[in-house]
């Protein structure tokens, strides 16, 4: 029987508050095309509802959402999955979770309300955000009860919801088991090894992988610079370029510190041209990872021009600016831009007060720098971390103020670690200061027993004062203990690649070539000072 309201059709009258719903932009106006509907007592039409929620759920109104939800006495599979569709994209990922309880409660009626393959996807992202692994497995049990046997959306929504769980076991079978693999399958079992550290895992499968994608490259690229494999983030970058894929704006900053952190100076001047050819500069986070990379290369000059050449500075930009500074040690320039940041009215945070700290240890501002970390907390209320201690300890020691220095440490809210320690132990080495030397030694040794320049850092001390015996009682104590040394390393860049050079390593290509030049440059140095000894002292005119 067709239903109708004067001259029109139920389903003729729907056709036409679709168009209106489609064009609609905001919640107001949709309140205005709910009047109509009430007017023609549409209000239970399960497919003019849903289309509402559906610009609730882009303007964000849930509240005007969960009212047209609740009105309907019998609303059917579609306005069940606009409501959880709704809630997960506005986080809201309890309530999705109560929505579609409902429909298994509803499920039980004469007209079952059964989901769906556009039920589940949505579900299974709210149970991730959730992150509850027991109702992410009972959902996965739902999954295999009411179908469908293969649905690659819900399947890679399966495998990022049990990553994220942290049980890539999970995650893996439920990829080996999958008809259809696409790449979105494969990025998303990558990324959780990546994000839990496995990146023997992540490597494998992404060896595997059938195609890439840019997702793919920064994941691994990412990945590496997170677990702090550097070399192996500018490998993959370059493995990329090489494959023709353009980097974007999240692979250039997952590599950036990468090449901070190596000193890879060319290789980081070559994609801040990329950047500069392919309007990248407008954004302000690739201009902080850029200064951040010259700061570390120890290019402060280009940093400076960079940063005063953004168009939009965040506090980001300038505690990195005033952190480069400071381990430049340009104290002054750091403390005159903090002034500047406070005038630009940007908030400083816990990250500019390590770098302004760290600007008045270098030029044994101490005074200043109490000032700083009393402004942290009574201005700014910003509650001081172990960082922030460790540099006024830092900040003390190198001022020669050891006892309070060590007031400082004594009267912490948390446990001091052994940088903190061994920061006040090579104050007290710079300071001769035996006795207090003796006490960060002795926490020292339960927090680090092994590491051996603490026992060096006491031993020198003792030869500074003359205390020979306590000397070479350190020196047996080493021996004893079997304590190995932790073996020098450096890294020089040659033509765009980075190399490792460790001490008592000679398994280098070309070691002995190497270690001929060397030779030759000591003999030429040798020589160059024998001659400037006996040259007269008016051969210069």
């Amino acid at each position: 029987m067709v239903t109708r309201v004067g001259v029109l059709t139920i389903k003729e009258l729907e056709d036409l508050f679709v168009p209106l719903l489609q064009n609609c932009i905001n919640v107001i106006e949709l309140k205005k095309i709910h009047g109509g509907i009430l007017k023609y007592s549409l209000t239970q039409s399960n497919f003019l509802v849903t289309k509402m929620v559906d610009v609730c759920d882009i303007g964000g109104d849930l509240e005007y959402a969960s009212l047209l939800f609740k009105q309907v006495n019998e609303p059917n599979v579609f306005l069940y999955n606009a409501m959880i569709r709704a809630y997960t994209h506005n986080h809201t990922y309890g309530l999705a979770v109560d929505v579609y309880k409902q429909m298994l409660r509803d499920s039980r009626a004469e007209n079952p309300i059964l989901p769906d393959k556009f039920t589940f996807p949505f579900l299974i992202k709210s149970c991730a955000g959730l992150m509850c692994y027991f109702l992410a497995k009972q959902v996965h049990a739902h999954v295999c009860k009411f179908g469908p046997k293969s649905h690659s959306i819900t399947e890679n929504a399966l495998i990022d919801m049990y990553t994220k769980c942290d049980d890539l076991i999970k995650a893996q079978k439920v990829f080996e088991q999958m008809t259809e693999r696409d790449v979105i399958s494969w990025n998303t079992l990558i990324s959780g090894h990546v994000r839990l550290g496995q990146m023997k895992k992540a490597r494998s499968l992404f060896d595997k992988m059938p195609y890439r994608t840019i997702v793919s490259w920064t994941a691994m690229i990412s990945g590496y610079s997170h677990m702090g494999c550097y070399a192996d983030a500018l490998d993959v970058f370059r493995q990329m370029q090489t494959a023709g894929i353009e980097p974007d704006d999240i692979s250039i900053v997952s590599v950036l510190p990468a090449c901070a952190q190596l000193g890879a100076l060319e290789f980081g001047k070559w994609i801040h041209m990329y950047c500069d050819r392919n309007g990248l500069l407008r954004k302000t986070y690739i201009c902080n990872a850029l200064i951040e990379m010259y700061a570390k290369c120890g290019c402060i000059s280009q940093a400076r021009q960079l940063f005063e050449l953004m168009l939009e500075k965040d506090v980001i930009s300038w505690s990195t600016m005033i952190g480069g500074l400071a381990n430049h040690g340009k104290a002054p320039e750091a403390i005159q831009l903090f002034q500047e940041m406070l005038r630009a009215n940007v908030e400083p945070n816990g990250v500019t007060f390590l770098g302004i700290l760290s600007a008045c240890s270098h030029a044994g501002f101490w005074n200043e720098g109490l000032s700083y970390f009393d402004s942290m907390r009574k201005d700014y209320q910003i509650e001081p971390k172990i960082e922030h201690y460790g540099c006024l300890v830092d900040l003390l020691g190198r001022a020669g103020r050891l006892r309070q220095a060590l007031d400082i440490i004594e009267e912490m809210p948390m446990k001091p670690d052994s940088k903190t320690w061994g920061s006040l132990l090579s104050s007290c080495r710079t300071h001769s200061n035996l006795e207090i030397a003796v006490i960060a030694m002795e926490h020292l040794l339960e927090l680090e027993p092994e590491d051996t320049g603490n026992y060096v850092l006491l031993s020198n001390i003792y030869a500074d004062l003359g205390k020979w015996e306590a000397v070479s009682k350190m020196r047996k104590l080493i021996r004893s203990q079997s304590i190995k040394k932790t073996p020098g390393c450096s890294l020089i860049e040659v033509n765009n690649e980075v190399q490792e050079f460790v001490s008592g390593d000679d398994t280098k290509p070309f070691s002995e070539d190497i270690f001929c030049l060397l030779e030759l440059l000591a003999l030429h140095q040798d020589r160059t000072k024998y001659l400037v000894d006996i040259m007269p002292d008016d051969a210069s005119e």
